[in-house]
């Protein structure tokens, strides 16, 4: 049985698309995933299946919060050693940077295609630094993710490709949890 991590996107933010994480636990109990367990309001959760294929387990979340709350909601799943690998690829890890809470990891679900990507990697954006890898794009802000140009729904028309941001603090305490 492995070990993942199921990133929602875009719920509970701004009052919108509202899942409360007990009842997202609950849900995920019912479809048979085990050691169900959330981080935050932002639907982060961590889980062990038998199933092998992430693509499956998106595709079984995502069906699920739209039967139970009406409304659907991206899906991405990564496993733990995906998650480690992501981490420890990470080129923007000087304490400087993440004391200034200014890294931030753009999870793709799936590899750009090389002409989006070729124009993209050619792009430059003030106060922002970024680092693309097959399945995450590394971002610097300097400014804060708040005032961000480069944001996730940039990335995701640029690229047209679906994706979700979390910052350095939640992915390490998500790999913490999935250990």
């Amino acid at each position: 049985m492995k070990t993942y991590l199921a990133f929602l996107r875009g719920i509970n933010v701004s009052g919108k698309n509202k899942i409360p994480m007990a009842e997202l636990r609950d849900l995920c109990n019912g479809l048979k995933l085990e050691d169900v367990r959330t981080y935050i309001q932002s639907g982060n959760v961590v889980f062990k299946s038998e199933l092998q294929n992430t693509s499956e387990l998106e595709a079984l979340i995502s069906k699920a919060i739209f039967k139970s709350f009406g409304f659907e909601v991206p899906v991405i799943v990564k496993t733990a050693s995906q998650l480690r690998d992501i981490l420890n690829d990470n080129p923007f890890e000087s304490e400087d940077e993440i004391i200034r809470k200014q890294v931030y990891f753009v999870l793709l679900n799936d590899v750009p295609k090389v002409e989006e990507f070729t124009t993209f990697k050619a792009e430059s954006y003030e106060n922002e630094e970024f680092s693309i890898s097959e399945n995450c794009i590394y971002l610097k802000c300097k400014t804060g993710y708040g005032k961000a140009k480069l944001n996730n729904n940039l990335l995701e028309r640029k690229l047209k490709i679906l994706a979700t941001t979390r910052n350095y603090r939640t992915m390490h305490k998500l790999l913490e949890l999935s250990y």
